[in-house]
């Protein structure tokens, strides 16, 4: 047997054993950079750039792949890319590239627009290869649950591009409130300042000559074919069209709406709600209110909590945070003995009212992308692995459906992905691909 494919089998069992029983294996010992992972980059630029920088210390990047060649401000991580890579094997198509590389490649950070995640991850996994995914892991409801059963059917090393989700704060925000400083949580709130891009705005009419070094087919990938426009979609205002992104909440939902779902030992929500300005047929709207019903748990004060997800500028009422200043992102958890206000980023958590807690401990914080790598290695485990990732996707893009159906309280059935008392939102769990970019276990 060829020793690529030796040392693919190794690191693929080791992802799937404990660290302990795959401690020293020998080849980590060895200096050869051959016997490094080897790890490919779909989207290099934006945030693409410091997923597989950051993803790569200690690891062969030995391809990229990006549908812009050019060199602007957004676009400019091929050619920065090709520098720092010199060696590796340049991309426009992810298809070619796994197809060619798929059995040499150990890792793919997969970095696009989310329309473009689950194709992207889904081909990867089906192919043996661990993923680093950046958030929302996917578009839809549908891609959420399908990506979870075959990242545990591949048995390879996942991990969602939630940074936080690692950081010293969510970790002491969790031991807070799961060790009963605040007592019992009575409510919850998350908030983000997004969008920061135009929504609740119209499809244009027309069409724009195509920049050159962007290859347009290639980033409408899976969603149906429109012309382009300058400035519309491309490069960062996608994010706002239900084609191609998830909104503010899908934005940012997995950042902060992570430490609730966390702290609270969520599961799926069985009743969801959108209040906000009436629903736009392209885009999601300039601002809104989610709110969620969860079944309680052992760390709520009631058999339901509700959770209210604000953005475009809308904020819990003052009052809740008990004196405290409220961030431009973050979240506040409500208990009955006082309430915990966590800023997404720097800065908490903080113990409410002020003045009347002691001292906490603080937990340590851990690097979200060196777990994911260290982990091919069998080296640890990952904390944002599908199993936790998907489920918690699915549940901030079930916000984004009851976006686009207003008026409504929506009830879901988690187990059969539909919910019952409205066709029209289920209509919108699982959306078609365009042909020709159909991919095995979405389509």
């Amino acid at each position: 047997m060829p020793r690529r494919t030796t040392r693919r089998s190794f690191l693929r069992q080791s992802a799937a054993a404990t660290a302990a029983a795959f401690a020293a294996p020998a080849f980590l010992r060895a200096k050869s950079p051959n016997e490094m992972p080897n790890l490919a980059g779909v989207g290099v630029g934006g945030k693409g750039w410091g997923d597989i920088n950051s993803t790569s210390k200690g690891a062969n990047v030995i391809a990229f792949c990006d549908v812009e060649t050019g060199k602007g401000r957004r676009s400019g991580g091929y050619a920065k890319a090709a520098e720092q890579w010199p060696r590796a094997k340049r991309y426009t198509d992810w298809r070619k590239m796994l197809d060619e590389l798929g059995k040499e490649l150990d890792g793919v950070t997969v970095s696009t627009p989310d329309h473009m995640h689950a194709p992207v991850t889904m081909s990867a996994l089906q192919l043996g290869i661990a993923t680093y995914t950046q958030k929302p892991l996917t578009r839809t409801v549908h891609e959420a649950r399908q990506l979870t059963l075959a990242a545990e059917k591949a048995g390879v090393v996942t991990q969602m591009g939630n940074q936080g989700h690692s950081s010293s704060e969510y970790r002491t925000l969790v031991d807070l409130v799961q060790s009963g400083v605040i007592g019992k949580i009575k409510e919850a709130h998350a908030w983000s300042n997004r969008p920061i891009w135009p929504q609740g705005i119209d499809r244009p009419a027309g069409q724009d000559p195509v920049p050159d070094g962007l290859a347009w087919d290639l980033w409408l990938g899976v969603a149906h074919k429109r012309p382009f426009k300058s400035d519309v979609y491309h490069p960062f205002k996608w994010r706002g069209w239900y084609d191609f992104g998830a909104g503010a909440l899908g934005d940012m939902g997995c950042h902060i709406i992570d430490p609730v779902v966390w702290a609270l030992d969520l599961k799926a929500p069985t009743m969801v709600w959108y209040e906000g300005p009436e629903p736009n047929p392209e885009t999601f709207p300039t601002w809104e209110l989610i709110h969620y019903d969860f079944p309680g748990t052992k760390y709520t004060a009631q058999e339901k909590i509700h959770v209210i997800w604000y953005d475009g500028g809308k904020l819990p009422p003052k009052e809740l945070a008990l004196g405290a200043e409220l961030p431009s992102n973050g979240t506040l958890l409500v208990g009955e003995k006082g309430a915990v206000l966590t800023p997404h980023g720097k800065g908490g958590p903080k113990l409410l009212p002020e003045g009347e807690f002691g001292e906490f401990d603080i937990v340590s914080g851990a690097d979200h992308y060196q777990q994911w790598t260290n982990a091919i290695r069998g080296e640890g485990q990952t904390t944002s692995n599908f199993g936790y990732a998907g489920p918690l996707t699915e549940t901030v893009l079930l916000g984004t459906i009851a976006s686009r159906v207003a008026n409504k309280k929506l009830q879901w059935d988690s187990k059969n992905l539909v919910f019952p008392n409205s066709p029209e939102a289920t209509a919108y769990v699982k959306q078609d691909y365009r042909d020709g970019w159909e991919v095995k276990g979405l389509s």
